[in-house]
C-alpha cells in the first residue's frame, strides 16, 4: 500500500511540474490605459478598482501565484474574458457590456466567488454594493 501511495505522489508531482511548461497564463503585460469613463465620483472609481479592475481593466495586479499553473490558466481566462466584455481602461473604443452590471453585482455573480477566495478586499458589503451600482449607473448612464 505504501508503495502505491509513493507512486501516486510521484505522479502528482511530475504532473504538477509538467503543467508548469504550458505557457498560457504567464503573459502578464498590461496594455496601456487609453481612456476611462468620466467617473461620477472618486468613491465609485475606488470601489470599481477594488472589486472590478483586476479583470475589467488594463491595471491588473498579478500576484506571484498567477505564475503557477493551473491558477495561472484560470486567472488568464478571467482577465481575457473580463477585458473582452468590459474594460474600464479602453472606454469609448469598442463595445462595452454594461446592460446587467447592477444585477450581476447585486446578485453576487460579480466579482466571481473563486476570485474572492484570494482577493478578500474585493468582497463588498451591501452598502458598498449599493454605492457601486449607483455610481456605475451615474457614470455609465441610467438603465445600465
Amino acid at each position: 500500500m505504501r508503495r502505491w501511495l509513493l507512486r501516486g505522489f510521484a505522479i502528482v508531482v511530475v504532473a504538477f511540474v509538467a503543467i508548469q511548461l504550458v505557457p498560457y497564463g504567464r503573459n502578464h503585460t498590461d496594455p496601456p490605459v487609453t481612456a476611462e469613463p468620466a467617473w461620477d465620483s472618486p468613491q465609485t472609481r475606488d470601489l470599481a478598482a477594488r472589486a472590478c479592475f483586476d479583470c475589467h481593466s488594463n491595471q491588473t495586479d498579478w500576484p506571484w501565484y498567477t505564475n503557477v499553473a493551473p491558477v495561472s490558466w484560470l486567472t488568464q481566462r478571467h482577465v481575457d474574458e473580463g477585458r473582452a466584455k468590459l474594460n474600464f481602461s479602453t472606454w469609448g473604443t469598442g463595445r462595452q457590456e454594461t446592460q446587467n452590471i447592477g444585477r450581476q453585482i447585486n446578485s453576487g455573480v460579480m466579482p466571481p466567488w473563486d476570485y474572492l477566495l484570494l482577493h478578500p478586499a474585493a468582497r463588498l458589503g451591501d452598502a458598498e454594493k449599493t454605492q457601486l451600482i449607483s455610481g456605475l449607473q451615474a457614470t455609465l448612464g441610467s438603465g445600465r
